[in-house]
C-alpha cells in the first residue's frame, strides 16, 4: 500500500504523466514504477481524462496519484471519488492551509463529502464502514515550492495526516530569483526543508532533473522520487534512437 510505504520511508520511484490518455497509463502499468502521478496542474487533464486514466491505472494495479491544479475541496473530492490513491497538492504555504487540505481528503466532520456510488466506493457494493476504513488509506502529499513554505516549514512539518512533503525545486528556483536549480541558494533551501521535515518525522519527496544527484538526496533521506515524465521518455528514447542510427 502506497500510504504505508510512504510512512515507512521506503525508497519509491514514480513519474509524472503529462499526456491525458489512458493508453499511456496502460503502458506504464507494465513498468516497474512504484507509482505514477497524473499532472493535472501543468497538463491538460479534463475531469473525463482523469476518470479514464485513473480507471486504467486501477485496472493495471498501478498506484496512481494526481497532482491537482489547486487545493479546493471539490477538486480533491473529485479525484479521490474517481479512485486515486492520493493527491499531490501544489503551493502549500502554511500549516493552516495544509490542515484544511488534510481534512478535505478524509471523512469526518467538515471533511470529505461522502458518496457510496463512486468508483472509490465500489459503486454502492461496499458498506459505509468499509468505505470509511478504506478512506484512511488515502495519501496526502503537500508540495512545497514557495518562499512562504520555507518560512513556515517548522509549523507545516508538524501537521498531522500528511504522508509526504514534496519539494518543488523548480518553483523554488524561480521564487528565489535564480535561473538554475543548482544555485547554492536553491540547494540550501531544499536541504533546509528536508532537514526540518525529517526532524518532524515526515517523509520527503522531490523531482530531480539531474539523475547524478539521486545518491546525494537518498543519503539525505529523501524517499519519494517522481522523475521525468512520459514526454521525457519519448524525447530521450527518440534521441537515443537518432544517435544509434547515426553511428551505424
Amino acid at each position: 500500500m502506497l500510504k504505508q510505504q510512504l510512512k515507512n520511508k521506503k525508497s519509491l520511484l514514480g513519474t509524472f504523466v503529462k499526456t491525458p490518455h489512458y493508453n499511456v497509463i496502460e503502458v506504464l502499468a507494465h513498468s516497474d514504477m512504484d507509482a505514477i502521478c497524473l499532472d493535472a496542474e501543468h497538463a491538460p487533464f479534463s475531469r473525463h481524462d482523469l476518470d479514464t486514466c485513473i480507471l486504467a491505472a486501477r485496472a493495471g494495479s498501478m498506484p496512481v496519484l494526481v497532482r491537482t491544479p489547486n487545493d479546493a475541496p471539490e477538486t480533491l473530492l473529485n479525484v479521490l471519488d474517481m479512485g486515486a490513491d492520493g493527491v499531490v497538492v501544489p503551493h502549500v504555504k502554511t500549516a493552516e492551509q495544509l490542515s484544511e487540505i488534510v481534512k478535505h481528503c478524509h471523512y469526518g466532520a467538515g471533511g470529505r463529502g461522502y458518496a457510496g456510488s463512486s468508483r472509490f466506493a465500489g459503486y454502492t457494493t461496499k458498506s459505509l464502514s468499509q468505505n470509511l476504513q478504506t478512506g484512511k488509506n488515502i495519501s496526502v502529499i503537500a508540495q512545497l515550492e514557495d518562499l512562504d513554505a520555507i518560512e513556515n516549514i517548522e509549523a507545516i512539518a508538524q501537521v498531522d495526516g500528511v504522508d509526504c512533503l514534496f519539494i518543488g525545486r523548480m518553483d523554488l528556483t524561480v521564487a528565489l530569483g535564480e535561473t538554475s536549480a543548482d544555485a547554492p541558494a536553491v540547494k540550501q533551501a531544499v536541504e533546509h526543508l528536508v532537514e526540518v521535515s525529517h526532524k518532524a518525522g515526515k517523509a520527503t519527496g522531490m523531482f530531480v532533473g539531474n539523475l547524478n544527484e539521486l545518491g546525494y538526496w537518498k543519503e539525505k533521506g529523501v524517499s519519494l522520487f517522481l522523475l521525468s515524465s512520459d514526454h521525457g521518455f519519448m524525447l530521450s528514447g527518440a534521441k537515443a534512437l537518432r544517435e544509434t542510427f547515426d553511428k551505424a
